[in-house]
């Protein structure tokens, strides 16, 4: 299910659920979409600092469930990610929400929410937050696709081929996000449906081991060969490790070759500026030819 898209004067409110936030991000990301004609809301704790957290684990709950539950509130906006949601998530109250859906934006640690969404059929955009809404062009093609996708301008993307691709055709209900906060969801209610679904990773920081480890347990665990499509997006300050013998992509690749469907990598989303909206939670289309990928929602 597609929440309602955005109209002027709609409102979108701004909570940090998750790490602090340097407030000068909050005020460029209010600035940014003021100009789109949206009204902007806060938190009462978006800009509140508790060591590594924007609030204590029950203040974050507070504004998170305030949003949620407000019908007034037609998108929320998450200012960052970093951690902390995992602390949260169980709380949570999605009763009212599952009625009546609105917007949940916000990539990273947002990871969490994106996949306790989607289980409950309901959409949601990986996407820039505040510090990205303050820094980048405003005619950047991030920020244009990004207020695109708000206001319900639905559209495709297509990027040039790159040489570990698996060329193939198919269509599936789009999952994932962060590859490291997705492991921390195995085994429990907020864990992906990965049957017949297409499934985007990214992540950041992390060693060529550890990104081994978590896909071989996808492996291992049957959640690959559930797939019908795989996208790969960026691996950022992920070094290389010689030892391994093996590219980061190419770990990903051999994790996934026993299986059929197509896979895309180098995708543009993930922890960079060039870093594309994606609606998770809903069907699109993925076709992976010698020339180009392209990713089509409907």
């Amino acid at each position: 299910m597609l929440p309602p898209f955005l109209k002027p004067n709609d409102q979108i409110r701004i909570i940090s659920p998750s790490g602090v936030i340097d407030t000068v991000y909050i005020d460029g990301a209010k600035k940014i979409l003021e100009s789109w004609n949206l009204q902007v809301t806060e938190g009462t704790f978006a800009r509140s600092e508790y060591g590594r957290f924007a609030g204590t684990k029950m203040q974050r709950l507070n504004d998170l469930q305030l949003a949620f539950d407000d019908p007034e509130v037609k998108a929320i906006l998450c200012s960052r990610g970093g951690y902390g949601v995992a602390q949260i998530i169980d709380k949570i109250d999605f009763s009212n929400f599952s009625h009546h859906p609105k917007w949940l934006i916000g990539f990273s640690d947002i990871t969490i929410l994106h996949n306790a969404i989607s289980n409950l059929g309901v959409a949601s955009i990986h996407g820039i937050m505040a510090k990205h809404l303050t820094e980048l062009p405003i005619d950047s093609e991030q920020m244009i696709a990004f207020k695109k996708i708000l206001l319900g301008e639905q559209h495709s993307y297509s990027i040039s081929n790159e040489q570990l691709n698996k060329p193939g055709t198919t269509t599936g209900k789009l999952i994932g996000g962060n590859l490291s906060v997705l492991m921390g969801l195995r085994g429990s209610q907020f864990d992906c449906d990965y049957k017949n679904a297409i499934l985007f990773i990214e992540d950041i920081g992390e060693k060529p081991y550890h990104i081994d480890r978590m896909m071989q347990n996808l492996r291992f665990s049957g959640a690959l060969s559930q797939l019908s499509g795989l996208i790969v997006g960026q691996f950022s300050d992920c070094e290389e490790d010689q030892l391994m013998k093996q590219t980061i992509s190419e770990i990903i690749v051999d994790a996934v070759s026993e299986y059929n469907f197509p896979v895309c990598f180098n995708f543009p989303a993930g922890h960079v500026d060039y870093n594309l909206p994606l609606i998770l939670g809903t069907n699109v289309k993925l076709e992976v030819t010698e020339k180009k990928s392209q990713l089509s929602f409907y």
